[in-house]
């Protein structure tokens, strides 16, 4: 499911999403059986790896966390490599990302 950026800071290389929004999510997502598990989002002219910034705004555990770089304006650029992160531990003591492989079915 596709959600906004409610960014007024750095929208342009930050994200956040509405907790109205996944709220909303949750309960659609429940109503057909399903759970979020993740979530993406792109890295404009920088690697599809974390930066701080993900880690430290990450709290949704067992969740992954995909990134995709992009050449150029995301809303123009081509797509290169996408990475997907599980955020492992229990608490914001012990977290971590986890590397996870990407397959595409």
């Amino acid at each position: 499911m596709r959600a906004g950026n409610t960014r007024t800071d750095s929208a342009h290389n930050r994200y956040h999403i509405a907790p109205q929004e996944l709220i909303k999510a949750q309960r659609e997502g429940r109503q057909q059986g399903l759970d979020i598990v993740g979530f993406y989002h792109s890295h404009p002219d920088h690697p599809a790896q974390w930066s701080p910034t993900d880690f430290a705004e990450a709290h949704w555990f067992g969740c992954s966390y995909v990134i995709t770089s992009v050449d150029g304006d995301k809303q123009t650029g081509a797509a290169k490599i996408t990475n997907s992160f599980l955020l492992t531990g229990t608490s914001e003591e012990d977290k971590a990302f986890a590397n996870q492989t990407v397959e595409v079915a």
